[in-house]
């Protein structure tokens, strides 16, 4: 039975389809469209995580997909991992991080 995906997927999930004895039909995207897909599978990963938040083994599991995107798009992007996180650390001085789990409920 034929099952649309139309989305990126892992480099080895092809093999792992027919190996399972499916036939995976599948294109190689061009650099514009590629960066676009990651983009879109980061959002995707991100609900993947919340969706796991109750289960330790798959939120971590989750959060080592969502890495997996990200160390993609800085690639792609040709983007260098001390620049990324010198930008991180810099907003987290200036705007601060997460740490006093503060909730903004409104502003009036």
């Amino acid at each position: 039975m034929r099952q649309e995906y139309n989305k990126l997927v892992r480099d080895l999930i092809p093999e792992i389809i027919e190996q399972n004895g499916d036939r995976a039909v599948v294109h190689i995207l061009d650099g514009e469209r590629f960066r676009k897909e990651l983009l879109k599978k980061l959002v995707e990963e991100s609900k993947e995580v919340l969706e796991a938040e109750g289960d330790r083994d798959e939120l971590k599991k989750e959060i080592g997909d969502v890495l997996e995107v990200i160390d993609s798009i800085m690639e792609s992007f040709q983007f260098e991992k001390e620049e990324i996180l010198k930008i991180k650390n810099n907003r987290k001085e200036k705007r601060g991080g997460f740490e006093k789990h503060i909730f903004l409920e409104y502003t009036e």
